[in-house]
């Protein structure tokens, strides 16, 4: 959608327009396309089975030893306080009588919670299996169940290392690639629109689903940096919302994603680094979540961003580089970068008055393409990952998004 002087200024210079004009105008287009193009609010139903739910119940009685278990929503220190007292038999055991509740536990062991989280994703299968052959459900509920069978099975498979695990609704997942506990860097894939645990893998598409994005990054890094110890995490571990719909133009969604998303880079374990590469709305999640974020977060990427609900780099209130990347195809650029009264989020972040580091996403090919092999884009956020920076590929051809950074953060 090109909308003359509101997403692309005219050849004879800045929009003649007073703001609060353009602002009304871009909000009416929002507005339009909401009540004309398909875009409505999307309420996403509980669906699914009430195994979480069950679980949380019995883990609340749970003790090891005559000693009560922390509370499931317990901070990370106080969980891994917990576990550190464990032998490895009792960790075992908690792993499999309440797999659900602790493959999601902060602060809990990488090993223990991968172990927990196949015996859940195989009982989630079971019951799935068992809901598509119930003739009380419609069609389209059984037909629903069969897939989710299917991809709770899928991510069970021997040597996957799903890192969070959540049935309930739609679904919330989460999968390492690469060593977490010896990892110095580690990547954090948050994607956008569309995420659930069916839209988690892809395999016509690969690389536009948080998996194939997070192996495409694992490889490049490896690639950039042979030498370094790198993880990277695919982590669809918040509610996206469903379509470019009216829950994609506010920000509800994001501030629940940034409170997890915040838990999540707080309790990886060790010292290590983290960069986040944040894809569509996941930007928006980020932005939100910045001021929030541990030190240990060195950097964020923003690809095909709505916006950060903030103006510039400085309202983020981060000590992170932030970096920002778009494919010129990508149709994102047509959105209003705006925000009124809670609709849109913001400014451009690949605009210049925004102040991020622009990255060449050059054969990115529109708003899915950023970790395609061969791109520009992906080339970058290897760099980024590993903290190499040595080739970063501007957007303006020139240095100038790598000024102040160098390779001395290499292992």
């Amino acid at each position: 959608m090109n909308v003359p002087g509101l997403a692309h200024p005219t050849a004879l210079g800045a929009d003649p327009r007073p703001a609060a004009l353009r602002a009304l105008l871009a909000l009416a287009v929002v507005f339009v396309l909401l009540a004309t193009t398909g875009w409505t609010a999307v309420h996403r139903p509980e669906g699914g089975t009430p195994l979480r739910a069950a679980a949380l119940a019995a883990w609340a009685g749970a003790r090891v030893d005559g000693r009560p278990v922390p509370r499931a929503d317990a901070d990370a220190p106080t969980v891994a306080h917990f576990f550190a007292g464990l032998d490895p038999a009792q960790r075992s055991d908690l792993a499999e009588n309440y797999p659900l509740v602790v493959g999601n536990l902060d602060g809990a062991p990488a090993a223990t919670r991968y172990r927990a989280n196949l015996l859940g994703l195989l009982q989630a299968a079971k019951v799935e299996d068992a809901r598509s052959r119930d003739v009380a459900l419609t069609p389209a509920d059984r037909a629903t169940a069969v897939r989710r069978s299917h991809r709770f099975a899928s991510l069970a498979e021997p040597g996957r290392q799903i890192f969070a695990f959540d049935p309930t609704g739609t679904g919330l997942v989460a999968e390492v690639f690469g060593d977490l506990d010896r990892a110095r860097r580690v990547s954090v894939i948050v994607p956008g629109v569309d995420t659930d645990a069916l839209t988690f893998e892809r395999t016509q598409r690969h690389f536009t689903a948080p998996v194939g994005m997070a192996e495409s990054l694992y490889e490049a890094e490896r690639a950039a940096a042979p030498d370094s110890r790198t993880a990277v995490i695919a982590w669809a571990g918040y509610t996206a919302p469903t379509g470019v719909g009216m829950d994609a133009a506010t920000g509800h969604m994001a501030f629940d994603g940034a409170v997890r998303l915040k838990a999540l880079t707080g309790a990886l374990p060790g010292d290590s680094s983290v960069a986040l590469f944040c894809h569509s709305y996941g930007s928006v999640v980020c932005g939100v979540a910045a001021h929030e974020l541990p030190a240990r977060v060195t950097d964020i990427v923003v690809a095909g961003s709505p916006g950060m609900r903030t103006q510039n780099v400085a309202g983020l209130h981060t000590g992170a580089r932030v970096w920002a990347t778009r494919d010129q195809g990508d149709w994102i650029a047509d959105v209003p970068h705006l925000e009124v009264g809670g609709l849109g989020h913001g400014a451009d972040p690949v605009s210049p008055d925004f102040g991020a580091r622009l990255l060449s996403s050059a054969g990115a090919k529109s708003h899915t393409g950023y970790f395609t092999p061969g791109t520009d884009s992906l080339h970058n956020f290897a760099e980024v990952g590993t903290g190499t920076f040595g080739s970063i590929i501007c957007a303006t051809g020139a240095d100038a998004c790598g000024r102040g950074v160098s390779g001395a953060e290499q292992d």
